[in-house]
């Protein structure tokens, strides 16, 4: 008994020391422990906050509000002739039919002026646009621009339309939150949100296009939709997805709004697009054409030859000059310069900072409109006047101003001097040098047809292999 009163004794006095101990040395020493953990603590939502002020928190409601009741939906019919039976297909009884195409249009204006894209209203005999308050106008086609794939309608209202003022799409900066807003599958406006991916885009191989490239999801019947910014304003027309399937995967591309408005003033002024030139021949650097040019330089356009009477010539451009700038905006691939100059008319003054023999220098060019293209497989080709036409009596055409060299003997032989004239090229009526450029595009720079007429009167049409 005494044995187990002192074991009791010796655990009480034993928990004693131990509680004693614990309350001291580890209770005491915590508390300074956690003061300071709270003290750190209170940094991590400044932190926080500059993170959601960069990114998820961004607020897209006011672009969307701003948006959503100016985008439209753009229904073409087209008219096209078919067989509907076995009968028909043999008695050679063909028949009209309708053919529905849809899209997407942005009105830029309150008097019902609308942007989309030429692709959108090609071939169309009647176009109807559908508002975002399911009002349905019958649309006026103003003009085109298929080399930008631009068009412009117009409908009228009797009240006063909300619309999307333009941005400049040239202030745009990769990885700035975006809004794409359209209407896919013939739903009403949708918004969808990404940011840039990258600028100056060229999808065609060819150093004709400028595109602004996003991961804002498109997906068919967005074409001709808006792009805007977090402000709501317009920065480029929804014009291509990347897609092996057809519908979105990963990537779209929007023609920027400083071109689309360029070709919307041109279209309205003059019924057409006024493109002007710096007068330069030459290609953008990488690793290889630098070693081919030897230059030490792996971004910009190297100049291998200035056009004589050019705003470039006059200015004291020079070949082997490297371009880097114009107007502040870099020039680092051919695509910057071919989106650069579609925002620009001719006449206009531009500041040309380039480098030469290590220096760098500025010039201002005057640039000035394209009246001609050199065709190889003929000659060089520029737009002639009304009175040279007439006394072919044609109404359109390219005249030939000088034939090409290597095959000046060929087309001599057959009857074909200066002074001829170009009707034709791939199928595609030729009455300026942007048709031109569009028919050669067509099939990938190459000639198969060109119809021409020559200096006494006689059409003739020759194929190539």
């Amino acid at each position: 008994m005494k044995k187990f009163l002192t074991l009791v004794c010796v655990s009480a006095l034993g928990g004693a020391l131990t509680l004693g101990a614990y309350k001291h040395f580890f209770e005491a020493s915590e508390i300074p422990k956690v003061v300071e953990n709270q003290s750190k603590a209170t940094l991590f939502p400044v932190n926080l906050e500059k993170h959601y002020d960069g990114g998820t928190n961004i607020d897209f409601t006011t672009a969307a509000n701003k948006t959503v009741h100016s985008v439209v939906h753009v229904k073409n019919t087209t008219l096209s002739k078919g067989y509907t039976s076995f009968e028909d297909l043999f008695f050679g009884r063909s028949q009209q039919r309708e053919q529905i195409g849809t899209g997407s249009g942005v009105i830029i204006s309150p008097d019902g002026y609308i942007i989309t894209n030429n692709h959108v209203i090609e071939g169309a005999q009647s176009i109807e646009i559908t508002t975002n308050d399911n009002k349905t106008f019958d649309a006026e086609l103003i003009g085109t621009d298929p080399n930008t794939d631009i068009a412009l309608l117009k409908i009228e209202s009797d009240k006063t339309l909300d619309y999307t003022p333009f941005g400049d799409s040239n202030s745009a900066q990769i990885g700035e939150w975006v809004l794409a807003v359209g209407n896919p599958f013939n739903l009403t406006s949708t918004v969808t949100a990404g940011i840039i991916s990258a600028k100056s885009r060229d999808l065609s191989g060819q150093n004709t296009q400028s595109f602004i490239q996003t991961d804002a999801a498109v997906n068919p019947g967005n074409s001709g939709g808006a792009l805007v910014n977090i402000k709501g304003e317009l920065i480029g027309i929804n014009t291509a997805i990347s897609s092996q399937t057809g519908s979105y995967i990963g990537y779209s591309f929007a023609v920027p709004s400083n071109i689309a408005r360029k070709v919307v003033e041109d279209i309205m002024e003059f019924g057409n697009v006024q493109n002007g030139i710096l007068g330069v021949i030459g290609g953008e650097l990488n690793s290889k054409n630098a070693k081919d040019f030897g230059v030490d330089q792996t971004e910009g356009f190297y100049v291998t030859d200035v056009q004589i009477g050019t705003g470039a010539d006059r200015a004291g451009i020079q070949k082997g000059d490297i371009i880097q700038r114009i107007d502040g905006i870099t020039i680092s691939k051919f695509s910057d310069l071919k989106g650069f100059l579609n925002t620009k008319s001719p006449e206009d003054e531009v500041q040309v900072e380039f480098l030469r023999n290590g220096t760098i220098e500025r010039l201002i060019v005057t640039l000035e409109k394209l009246t001609m293209i050199e065709i190889p497989i003929i000659g060089t080709l520029e737009e002639a006047s009304k009175e040279a036409l007439q006394n072919l009596n044609i109404d359109f055409g390219l005249q030939l101003s000088e034939l090409s060299e290597t095959h000046r003997k060929g087309w001599e032989s057959d009857g074909i001097y200066e002074g001829s004239f170009i009707t034709e090229i791939n199928d595609e009526n030729i009455n300026s040098v942007n048709d031109a450029q569009r028919a050669l595009e067509k099939y990938s720079n190459k000639v198969l047809r060109i119809a021409v007429v020559k200096t006494n009167g006689e059409k003739v049409m020759y194929r190539f292999r």
